[in-house]
């Protein structure tokens, strides 16, 4: 399993509709292939700071949710690059286990 931690600043006083455009994303991606987790998080110091906390089952379902084209009744990748001040950042890991996650093919 792979995961990516993904921080995102919003604009300023536009947190909240950041993390409100990603929780569409997220709720497009459940059932998606491959998707064990994709969780949105707004930093409780900082609102306009969203956090997003995805676990794959590996690169290649990662790799098909960003080559999927989004619905027409949008969010697309611009809708959500428009609203941050800042390139995200992203730290790539190696996903271990924990809870909430299948456990099947795993030692």
């Amino acid at each position: 399993m792979i995961g990516r931690l993904m921080t995102m600043t919003a604009h300023p006083g536009r947190g909240g509709e950041l993390a409100t455009v990603l929780l569409t994303v997220a709720e497009r991606l459940r059932g998606f292939p491959g998707c064990e987790i994709y969780l949105i998080s707004q930093d409780g110091a900082d609102p306009d700071t969203v956090h997003v906390t995805e676990v794959w089952r590996d690169h290649a379902s990662a790799q098909a949710a960003l080559a999927t084209p989004p619905p027409a009744d949008g969010p697309a990748p611009s809708d959500v690059l428009a609203l941050l001040s800042a390139p995200p950042h992203r730290t790539d890991l190696t996903v271990l286990g924990g809870v909430g996650l299948p456990t099947e093919g795993r030692p």
